[in-house]
Parts: C-alpha cells; sequence; structure tokens
C-alpha cells in the first residue's frame, strides 16, 4: 500500500457520514510511535538532571575527601568498606547482624503503626475542631502548645510510662505526626463552602453521612496535605527514638555504626533513609490520586459532591410527592363518604407513618 492510499484511508476513517446523512468528523488514531517518544521524553526531563546532579556532588565530594587530612571518607572508601550492606541488603546471619533491608522493615512497621493512628485520631479531632467554634476555642491553643514539643522529649515520659522500648517508639510517632493532620484537617473543614452545608441541612443528612459525603470529600487536599507531612515526621521520629531505645531498627544501627567507628556504614544507612522516605512520601501522594481523583482540582469535586447530593434530594422530592399523594387520598375519601370520624383518624396515623418512615412499604391501618 502506497503513502497516498494509507492516507487516502485515514481519511476515510476520520471522516464517514452517518445514516441521516450528516458528517461525523471522528478523531485521529494517535500512534504508538508518538506516545513512546512522548514518555520517553518525559522520562528523560524527570531523570536527567537529578542525576547530572547526584555525579556533580559524588565527584566534589570524592575530590574534597581524597585530600590528606579529610575526616569523612570518599564515595570509592564507602563502596569498599560497605560493599556487602549496598550488594545485598537482605542477609541474616542472626539476631543483630541483619542486612539494612531487614532494619528499614523493622522501623517501617513501627512507622506504620503510629502513623496510622495518627492518621484516624488527626482526621477525627480535625473535623471536630473544624466544625466546632467552641472546640476550636478550647482545643486549637493547646495543639498548639503541644506541637512545638521536640519528638525526644516525649522519650523518657514515654518510656516511664509503657515501660518497654517498642510501645514508646510507637507513642513517639503518634505524638509527632498528629499534628500537622489535626491542623490541617480542621483548616479543610473550616474552608467547606456555605453551599454544601446549606443543601446538607435540606436533605437532612446526619453528622456521620455529612462527615462521609461532604467534610471528607470537600477537605480531601488539606486532608491529605497533613497525611504527607505527618509521614515524613513520622520517619525522623522513628529514626532518632531508635538511636535511644535500640533494637534491630536502622536508627540503633547508627548509633552502633558510630560507636564502632563506621563512618562508611553511617553513610549507606542515610542514603537508605533518604530513599525510603522519599518513596513514603511518593506513597501517600499516590494515595491522594488513587483514592480522590476530583480532589486534585476543585470544581471536579465540587461537581462530585453536588452529584452525590442530588441523587438523596432527588430521592427525598419523590418521598414527599407520594406522601402528598397518599394524604390527598385520605382527604377525598373522607369528604366523599366520611362513615366515621375513627376511620379518618386512622387513615391520618397511616399517612403520618408513611411521612416518617417513607422507605417503608404502605401499610393497612387496623381498626380497632
Amino acid at each position: 500500500m502506497t503513502a497516498t492510499a494509507r492516507r487516502a484511508e485515514t481519511e476515510s476513517i476520520a471522516v464517514s457520514p452517518s445514516r441521516n446523512g450528516t458528517v461525523v468528523h471522528l478523531a485521529k488514531r494517535a500512534t504508538t510511535r508518538f506516545d513512546l517518544k512522548r514518555g520517553g521524553l518525559g522520562l528523560a526531563r524527570n531523570t536527567l538532571p537529578p542525576l547530572l546532579v547526584t555525579l556533580v556532588l559524588l565527584g566534589i565530594w570524592q575530590l574534597t575527601c581524597s585530600q590528606p587530612g579529610a575526616t569523612l571518607p570518599p564515595p570509592s572508601q564507602v563502596w569498599t568498606d560497605s560493599y556487602d550492606l549496598i550488594v545485598d541488603p537482605f542477609f541474616n546471619f542472626g539476631s543483630q547482624d541483619i542486612g539494612l533491608a531487614w532494619r528499614v522493615l523493622t522501623s517501617l512497621e513501627r512507622v506504620a503503626m503510629g502513623f496510622g493512628l495518627a492518621a484516624i485520631v488527626g482526621v477525627f479531632l480535625g473535623a471536630v475542631v473544624g466544625q466546632s467554634i467552641w472546640a476550636m476555642r478550647g482545643l486549637d491553643p493547646i495543639f498548639q502548645i503541644l506541637r512545638t514539643v521536640p519528638p525526644l522529649a516525649w522519650l523518657p515520659l514515654s518510656l516511664a510510662a509503657f515501660q518497654d522500648s517498642n510501645p514508646s517508639a510507637i507513642f513517639v510517632i503518634f505524638i509527632t505526626s498528629i499534628w500537622p493532620v489535626i491542623i490541617n484537617t480542621a483548616v479543610g473543614v473550616r474552608n467547606i463552602p456555605e453551599d454544601y452545608r446549606n443543601i446538607a441541612r435540606v436533605l437532612r443528612l446526619n453528622p456521620l453521612e455529612f462527615f462521609v459525603r461532604i467534610m471528607v470529600p470537600a477537605a480531601a487536599p488539606y486532608i491529605f496535605t497533613g497525611l504527607r507531612i505527618g509521614v515524613g515526621l513520622s520517619w525522623l521520629a522513628i529514626v532518632a527514638a531508635e538511636m535511644l531505645t535500640g533494637g534491630v531498627g536502622i536508627g540503633f544501627f547508627i548509633w552502633d555504626a558510630w560507636n564502632s567507628s563506621r563512618l562508611s556504614d553511617i553513610i549507606v544507612a542515610l542514603a537508605y533513609i533518604g530513599v525510603t522516605g522519599f518513596v513514603l512520601d511518593k506513597l501517600v501522594a499516590a494515595a491522594r490520586q488513587a483514592s480522590s481523583p476530583a480532589a486534585l482540582r476543585p470544581e471536579l469535586r465540587g461537581r462530585r459532591i453536588m452529584s452525590s447530593l442530588s441523587q438523596d434530594s432527588t430521592t427525598s422530592t419523590n418521598s414527599f410527592e407520594q406522601a402528598a399523594v397518599s394524604r390527598a387520598e385520605v382527604l377525598q375519601g373522607y369528604q366523599r363518604s366520611p362513615s366515621s370520624k375513627g376511620e379518618f383518624v386512622s387513615s391520618h396515623r397511616a399517612f403520618r407513618l408513611r411521612q416518617v418512615h417513607p422507605a417503608q412499604p404502605h401499610r393497612r391501618a387496623h381498626h380497632g
């Protein structure tokens, strides 16, 4: 097939007549070559700049620390001294002779428990503070004071309370990461548009429905911002806490390497900590996009909330119309043949029952 024939076939696909005689213009199919080229350019644009900067910094580090009298090892010496930690991070030769990957996973287990509890409690308290003016006046000054306390200042108190290093480290993570979650959630709840609140009052949503269907979608960007800040603070707190409490975490490994003068191992451990923190931040950002895509754009978020509430509005309107028709039927029946006043009262009670519970089927009124 020649190039002219292929072009004619493409144009015949792009413009095709419909049954009623009108011409329907179809979108041209994107080629795979263009998509691959655009993806390759995006990958190079995001990868090459940090890679070049890293190579430049490594070169400067090598030149600086290779001079006589340097106190820190150059990258070449770090590779030679810590080759086993870099190449095989999952080795396991005993309780304390394990690879850095296992130590990082141990620290991440504590972070998951402390940060997960902080996320649940923080969102709840932030919603209460943002929704109630009295709760904000009473609790906000206390939160502002407690959030300025350094993480390690809580460690002696937690050790005295729990008498164990593992729950003490989890408590330090919790108390460190909960404050940004509370503050950002409260700000997001206070910034909910008044139109959403008015619609909730019209539909008579209970507090749980208001929290799930209006408060969380409207404040989602603020909530996830607090979660991203909190997960970073929790990773910082666990490393510092493990240096003092001991165990098999990455923080205790750094402290033990310092006591043994293994500076190369400390540098490798710092690289593991930095990469892990970067991955945690990206995971929270990915969870935000996966759980609530409309939260990224305010107009889409508002459209999603209004669409959800319009369904309840339609249901409530239909229930009200059915109740009005039932009441009209009762009144007309009483006007046609008012056999007894008790019959009308019984029918009216049945109507009120349907009005209170519109979703239940109509029940016949039994005469006493």
